[in-house]
């Protein structure tokens, strides 16, 4: 039963965080209007609002709030792009390591079991991460087409390395991170103006393309390392 705790824990966050209404206070009219006293808080207490700004973000990340991209925005706003591009980074890498060691250790053999028996979009990232786990996790995380909580569980259930989970979250997810964390950085002048800042810039060609290109060069090593190998194992 112990091993459930963590699981049972984290779902008890995930209702309250839900039941409590917390993502109202997700949105930029609510960043606009606290403006002068975040500021003034991050003024006199940098490195303990870094903190807590990261401690936050990753607590997002594990329970799956629907904000993420609000944060890191928050982030930008209030800590600059590469200050508060690296900590959204850190943030974000501590909660899918906490969610996937909280599934492995909790419902890994179970789940597992279902996921291969059901087929879909589950099974299909258990598979391709089972068969190279560092280089697909990173194709995933550099094209923002899959689920950040359904690549964390799939990495869990297919029983990817830790090493190898967390080193391709952190790396892959810095492209898309600091080109938010940057709108971020210059939201105060858009909100002023009366203007929204363009969410969707991370779909525009002039930046998705570079993403789907990496993720590709990473995914076709991947690949190729997996062909040589099976080669030399035939050979």
């Amino acid at each position: 039963m112990k091993r459930y705790l963590p699981l049972l824990a984290l779902v008890a966050a995930v209702i309250a965080v839900f039941a409590s209404g917390a993502g109202r206070y997700l949105s930029l009219e609510s960043l606009q209007r606290n403006e002068a006293l975040l500021r003034g808080f991050v003024t006199d207490n940098l490195a303990l609002s870094l903190l807590v700004f990261i401690l936050v973000y990753a607590a997002a990340t594990a329970v799956s709030i629907p904000g993420a991209v609000f944060l890191t925005l928050a982030g930008g706003f209030l800590f600059g792009t590469w200050i508060g591009g690296s900590a959204t980074v850190v943030g974000a890498t501590i909660g899918a390591v906490l969610v996937f060691l909280i599934v492995k250790t909790s419902l890994g053999a179970s789940l597992r079991e279902r996921a291969e028996k059901s087929g879909g979009n589950l099974k299909a990232v258990m598979d391709g991460v089972r068969d190279g786990a560092f280089g697909y996790i990173l194709t995933l995380r550099l094209i923002p087409l899959a689920p950040f909580w359904l690549v964390n569980v799939a990495s869990a259930l297919a029983h990817a390395p830790l090493r190898a989970y967390a080193l391709a979250t952190l790396i892959g997810i810095i492209p898309a991170t600091f080109i938010y964390s940057s709108v971020g950085a210059g939201i105060g002048q858009v909100l002023a103006r009366g203007e929204e800042p363009n969410l969707g810039i991370i779909f525009e060609p002039y930046v998705f393309g570079p993403l789907i290109a990496l993720g590709l060069l990473s995914l076709g090593t991947t690949l190729f390392q997996r062909f040589r190998a099976r080669k030399e194992k035939l050979s």
